[in-house]
């Protein structure tokens, strides 16, 4: 693989020695994965370190019912902290991990992954995600823990635009619901003229009432 892409992509390679960058770029395994990969999943051996160089992977934990929590996404440039800790731990995921979209990602083996955790700045670099992602995990936490469903798709619908193009289950994959709910939520604000329901789309009608739902807390 070329250096130089590498490197543009995470920079703090460019602070390991040259020697072991160079056999860092001869040992990776470039993969293109398509849309809706598992690139990783529950119980699975951590093989090694994923540079993710285009696309994105979305982060899920899973319930024994078969419903899914979004935790957070890797896009080029990017760690995946479970990865990280699972290779820190030597233990198997405890996450699925699925492509957005068309996704190149190069793998770095287990030892040259050890190796660069001695060197001061790639430790640096993986801890730092690890405390930003722990910031995102624990406002999730919150969120689910504390705060009503109708508050947070209220929240969501804001966030996706006038004409959110999803369909109810997709809406409660994202909030960690089940679509039953998402859908009899969905109702209640339509009946409110606060959306207008469609298929696999919802239009916001009334953004300023939203937001009143979405900041009751």
């Amino acid at each position: 693989m070329k250096k130089e892409e590498l490197v543009g992509l995470y920079p703090v390679l460019a602070k390991l020695p040259v020697t072991l960058l160079s056999r860092i770029c001869d040992s990776l395994q470039t993969l293109s994965l398509p849309a809706g990969t598992t690139v990783f999943d529950e119980r699975q051996p951590c093989l090694g370190f994923p540079f993710i160089l285009g696309g994105a992977i979305r982060v899920a934990k899973l319930s024994a019912g078969g419903r899914e929590l979004p935790l957070y996404r890797v896009v080029a440039g990017e760690s995946c902290i479970i990865t990280s800790s699972c290779l820190l731990g030597h233990a198997d995921y405890n996450a699925r991990g699925v492509t957005e979209g068309e996704t190149t990602l190069a793998l770095l083996p287990r030892p040259l992954f050890d190796e660069m955790l001695a060197e001061p700045a790639f430790r640096d670099f993986v801890f730092a995600l690890f405390a930003e992602r722990m910031a995102e995990l624990m406002q999730l936490v919150e969120e689910v823990a504390f705060r009503k469903l109708d508050y947070r798709l209220a929240a969501l619908l804001l966030g996706k635009g006038r004409l959110v193009h999803a369909t109810h289950q997709q809406l409660a994959d994202e909030l960690g619901s089940v679509r039953e709910m998402v859908s009899r939520l969905l109702k209640g604000f339509a009946g409110q003229g606060l959306v207008r329901l469609g298929r696999e789309q919802v239009e916001v009608l009334d953004a300023a009432g939203l937001r009143r739902i979405a900041s009751v807390t």
